[in-house]
């Protein structure tokens, strides 16, 4: 939809969903207050819906001003079914950073309902902009405050987990606390929401409760709390992985490889990986520089009988930029590299540029599995 300050905004599918919900929900309260209007009150409330999601998204680039602010990159603001989401790319350095970088959207959410209730002021009660602006008032004030529950993945719960990361000097340890108090938080949803509105607690008159509002108050609680539940699981799941992140190294996982030149005949460079205790095969030319992996999924296709009358070269991919990777890459510098340049192998070297070995892509994937399933520090 466009590129604020450089992060792209992209919609969800979902939001057209909620986007139609919110214009017939919003339509009736429209038609109670203005009957006059007739079949006009929809378009008056997708409108509303619109400006609603204005102020979604002005609260997420809360966010990602902050986080830039910082020097985190943001790759995209998302809006979707409930609300939106800035996808920040790196985790904040210090507690500080992340409770400043967490409270600037609810922040800016209540800025904007006091914003809207000023402007009240100034419009005739009991008119299509009063009611425009009383709902916009109404609905920041509620992003913000639900914003503001300390439970993952919500801002309150970053708060939070900023707070116990303070308090302990451990950034998982402030992970662990506010997605169990999102958890929480998700069960409490599931039974609370249903129960207020049932008894009135909401503002609403108990006289006008069916068996559809009843239905329509449980599945709407059933999917908040499913949100939120989702979201302490995941928020559990990368803190895990950005805390096991360093233990992928280049140079632990690499593959001894010897350099075989592109006439070598397979069975006689497999000759002499196995004298040498080597596992892989580097190409290379008349002067000694790498030109070529050659693939494991290649040489495990061709039969015993015909791997002497078979040269490396035909099984070998060519190198190219992206497939050489430093052996001191590590962690998440070392993911972004494989992700930029996808291959199933490639060549790692020294920084004098001598060959260290061969990265298989599968070894990577079977050292991060490992290192997610064992528990945290």
């Amino acid at each position: 939809m466009g590129r604020p300050f450089g992060v792209p905004v992209y919609v969800a599918p979902s939001w057209f969903l909620v986007a139609a919900l919110i214009t017939w929900v919003f339509g009736d309260q429209i038609d109670r207050v203005l009957p006059e209007l007739g079949a006009a009150r929809y378009l008056v409330s997708l409108f509303f819906a619109i400006a609603f999601y204005a102020s979604v998204l002005v609260h997420e680039l809360a966010h990602t001003l902050a986080a830039l602010r910082f020097k985190l990159p943001v790759r995209r603001i998302q809006l979707q079914f409930f609300g939106g989401v800035s996808e920040i790319d790196k985790e904040t350095e210090t507690p500080g950073r992340e409770f400043v970088l967490a409270f600037v959207g609810p922040l800016l959410s209540l800025v904007l309902a006091g914003i809207f209730y000023l402007t009240l002021y100034a419009v005739e009660p009991g008119t299509v902009p009063g009611v425009l602006l009383g709902g916009l008032m109404i609905s920041n004030l509620i992003v913000a405050v639900f914003n503001l529950l300390p439970g993952l993945p919500l801002d309150g719960g970053r708060m939070l987990r900023a707070v116990v990361w303070k308090l302990t000097g451990n950034p998982m340890n402030g992970t662990v606390a506010a997605a169990w108090v999102g958890r929480a938080l998700a069960v409490t949803v599931l039974i609370g929401l249903p129960l207020l509105t049932r008894t009135g607690l909401l503002g609403n008159s108990t006289a006008d409760i069916d068996g559809f509002t009843t239905v329509t108050d449980a599945l709407l609680a059933a999917i908040l709390a499913a949100i939120i539940w989702t979201g302490a699981g995941n928020s559990l799941r990368m803190a895990r992985l950005r805390e096991h992140l360093p233990e992928l190294a280049a140079r632990s996982l690499t593959r001894r490889a010897i350099p075989v030149e592109s006439a070598t005949p397979l069975s006689e460079a497999l000759r002499r990986a196995n004298e040498a205790g080597a596992r892989a095969l580097v190409v290379v030319d008349g002067l000694g520089a790498p030109t070529g992996i050659v693939r494991e999924s290649a040489i495990a296709g061709i039969p015993q009988h015909r791997r002497p009358w078979v040269a490396v070269s035909t099984l070998s991919q060519d190198l190219a930029d992206g497939m050489k990777v430093p052996a001191d890459l590590t962690g998440q510098p070392l993911l972004d590299h494989l992700r930029a340049s996808p291959a199933t192998e490639y060549l790692v070297l020294e920084d004098s540029g001598e060959i260290y070995g061969v990265l298989s892509t599968a070894d990577v994937e079977k050292a991060f599995v490992k290192a997610m399933a064992r528990p945290s520090s």
